[in-house]
């Protein structure tokens, strides 16, 4: 299965969960629910690297359930930290893959919906319709951050590239270089220079080249 559909389907059952919680028994408990979510957030920086795919799920999951059962809690829609979802989505396109921003906005509106009581206005519907509006600028700001990653990634191999090339190439013709300068006595010597730079100045040519 593709990650970015197992990551969309764990963010659904998240968002259900959030919208659930507040609905029983367990909503009088949500500041420990939230401490508790805490310690896992911990707990998994330590296990996994701040990098890996299951380290940012995890950080993904504990804050969706921890702000949306904050709003929730606190009037749902009409909740005064309702505005805490914009910066919901931005995080999960950025932790995760850009799409997941889209398939957690249409959860988000249809969890939204089923639960809004039936006398609601237009004007009750207008944070629920923001978020669609949202969602594109989500997406384009998880892509470019994806095309960051991914030159900085290139940069990286380039650079280990170049030291590589300057560490077995230039350094062999360098050692050759000083040897004949060491044990210089004649035309022979200076031809073995000569011969030495030449290569090394092709090299760098056709690494430019290649760079």
């Amino acid at each position: 299965m593709p990650q970015e559909i197992t990551h969309s389907f764990i963010l659904i059952i998240t968002i259900a969960l959030s919208f659930i919680v507040p609905r029983t028994n367990l909503a009088k408990y949500d500041l420990q629910i939230a401490a508790f979510l805490f310690i896992v957030f911990f707990i998994s920086k330590k296990i996994f690297a701040p990098s890996s795919s299951r380290s940012r799920l995890i950080e993904s999951v504990v804050f969706s359930l921890v702000i949306l059962l904050i709003i929730n809690t606190t009037g749902s829609i009409n909740s005064p930290f309702f505005f805490l979802i914009y910066f919901l989505l931005f995080s999960l396109a950025l932790l995760l893959e850009p799409i997941i921003s889209f398939t957690s906005t249409i959860a988000l509106i249809i969890f939204f919906l089923l639960t809004l009581p039936a006398d609601q206005g237009l004007k009750q519907l207008v944070p629920i319709i923001s978020l669609a509006f949202l969602t594109p600028f989500a997406m384009f700001m998880g892509q470019e951050y994806l095309q960051s990653e991914k030159l900085k990634v290139k940069s990286e191999e380039l650079q280990e590239e170049t030291f590589l090339f300057l560490s077995l190439m230039l350094k062999n013709h360098l050692k050759n270089i000083k040897k004949a300068v060491e044990n210089f006595i004649g035309d022979h010597q200076l031809s073995e220079i000569r011969k030495h730079a030449q290569k090394m100045e092709k090299l760098i040519e056709e690494f430019e080249k290649t760079n």
